[in-house]
């Protein structure tokens, strides 16, 4: 679908220079002289490069759409993860890299959703909370009642999270995946 380049807003992925590319961040330019622009900050979906360019609003660019599929993960193998379509049984391989950060929070048997781009999986998002179990933290301190005091704990997939006093080893706790924050108790 051609957008104008003055439609583009942060998230949108369009095909710009023979690949594909997130805008990060758009910035709408009115100089004192000449036309208005879009000043746009692209980053490349599969190899994450970062580009500034500049869009007028006569400029047409293609927008594309990213087809979703919930995918249930089976089991990781030499650096590969292997996920299931629930309606199909077809299986696929994605780099275990597409997750980051937030690889440790996938668990056997989770629904994920994958986003594809003519067959290509280009991202893997993973449900906002994910419960865990603590394996160690620190005992409870006797009188230690201060509204926003945590602690540290190592969960069972072995990620640091700042938890409450009153939360113990063994304990079920749920997590949000973006932000690696403590949410509530399971």
């Amino acid at each position: 679908m051609k957008i104008n380049g003055n439609e583009i807003r942060p998230g949108n992925i369009i095909e710009h220079d023979g690949g594909l590319w997130v805008a990060v961040k758009t910035a709408h330019v009115k100089p004192g002289k000449g036309g208005a622009f879009a000043q746009v900050e692209l980053k490349n979906v599969r190899d994450g490069r970062k580009l500034n360019e500049r869009f007028r609003s006569a400029d047409k660019v293609e927008r594309v759409r990213l087809d979703q599929k919930d995918q249930q993960f089976l089991y990781e193998t030499d650096g590969k993860l292997v996920f299931m379509d629930s309606e199909t049984y077809e299986q696929i391989e994605i780099d275990a890299e597409i997750l980051g950060d937030r690889r440790p929070f996938l668990q056997d048997g989770m629904t994920v959703t994958v986003e594809f781009y003519e067959e290509e999986a280009l991202s893997c998002a993973l449900p906002e909370k994910v419960t865990c179990e603590i394996v160690e933290t620190e005992p409870v301190v006797k009188g230690q009642t201060a509204a926003n005091s945590f602690k540290p704990a190592v969960l069972d997939n072995g990620v640091r999270v700042m938890v409450p006093p009153f939360v113990g080893s063994g304990e079920k706790i749920v997590v949000n995946t973006e932000t690696f924050e403590y949410v509530e108790r399971a």
